[in-house]
């Protein structure tokens, strides 16, 4: 689905997710992820409010008319049970999933209130974010990372080992691997665009620099479909290798190294080559470059990655776990 499609979303709703995209240049998935959250909302206090009968299913509440002064009567209160309030009533939200609401609400009443001066008071300034339980990314260490380059075997074998090597060399998101073309392939880098539009140079080393040299040797097989010629990695049934294929095909390659496959996906691989950076060098300001990320504090992150390996590593030192005897014998 894509934003032109949208046919149900009220005029203010509409021209918050325009400026998304178009100011901010924010993705199609990100503006329909807005959308969803805030349809969501405003079936919720129509509903709440007594404003549809009540046999009206949720999913056909009509939102087209919400407008200014609907939205004008929000209260926070409202807000907070929004946070945690789910359609399908058995089924509870994730932490993760009130934290994206909230923010969807806090950008289309800052949007309201700051670009548009529609709102003498934006009520989200008084809205509490979600507490969301902290938890260091899974990775994999680098004789795990040569366990699973290693069982990179069979017709697409050089493919396979290709795409795992950029992910595993320059964390790549699985998003900008799937849409790489072949004139973003230079000598010792990879022209990278990321969230919100935004380009980038990622460099990668001789080791990934062969590994895509080789499976270039090998891709063109005379099949490729016409809409996927400038794809630089093609999927078994000729055309670019879409996302899910790419997890398939790392699940397999995790179960054939003999890993949990449950336990990563193509992101853990991503969390993976930062954290190898980091112990290995590299400062965080240019981690976050080569990760693409806005804000440093969604990369530093990684240095509670280090700094628990630097703290397991403390604790493992024999001399550190001795104690003095206070009262020796003379």
């Amino acid at each position: 689905m894509t934003l032109d499609a949208i046919s149900d979303a009220p005029d203010l709703l509409m021209e918050f997710l325009d400026y998304h995209s178009t100011v901010r240049g924010h993705s199609d998935k990100t503006c329909l992820a807005y959308y969803n959250d805030l349809k969501i909302l405003f079936r919720f206090l129509k509903q709440r409010r007594h404003l549809v009968d009540a046999s009206v299913p949720f999913d056909e509440i009509d939102i087209t008319d919400v407008d200014l002064d609907f939205i004008e009567k929000i209260r926070i209160e409202e807000l907070y049970r929004y946070q945690s309030f789910s359609p399908e009533k058995r089924s509870s939200l994730s932490a993760s999933s009130r934290c994206r609401r909230t923010s969807a609400v806090k950008s289309f009443f800052n949007y309201l209130t700051v670009k548009r001066h529609l709102l003498d008071h934006n009520i989200c300034q008084e809205l509490d974010m979600p507490k969301r339980k902290s938890s260091l990314p899974k990775y994999l260490e680098e004789s795990e990372c040569e366990k699973l380059l290693a069982a990179c075997t069979g017709t697409y074998q050089a493919r396979d080992y290709a795409i795992l090597m950029l992910f595993l060399s320059c964390g790549l998101r699985i998003s900008e691997l799937v849409g790489l073309n072949l004139t973003d392939v230079y000598e010792d880098h990879v022209r990278v665009l990321g969230k919100g539009n935004k380009e980038r140079i990622v460099y990668f080393g001789e080791g990934c620099r062969e590994a895509l040299l080789d499976y270039l040797a090998v891709r063109d097989n005379g099949k490729i479909h016409a809409d996927a010629k400038n794809a630089l990695f093609i999927s078994q049934k000729n055309g670019r290798f879409g996302a899910r294929g790419i997890e398939q095909m790392l699940e397999k390659k995790l179960l054939e190294a003999g890993m949990d496959a449950s336990r990563y996906s193509p992101h853990k691989l991503r969390h993976t080559a930062a954290t190898l950076m980091l112990r290995n060098g590299v400062d965080t300001r240019a981690l976050q470059e080569v990760l693409g990320h806005s804000n440093l504090s969604t990369t530093q992150i990684y240095t509670h990655i280090d700094n628990a390996a630097l703290h397991e590593a403390a604790m493992a030192n024999p001399i550190g776990r001795k104690k003095r005897d206070k009262n020796p014998t003379s």
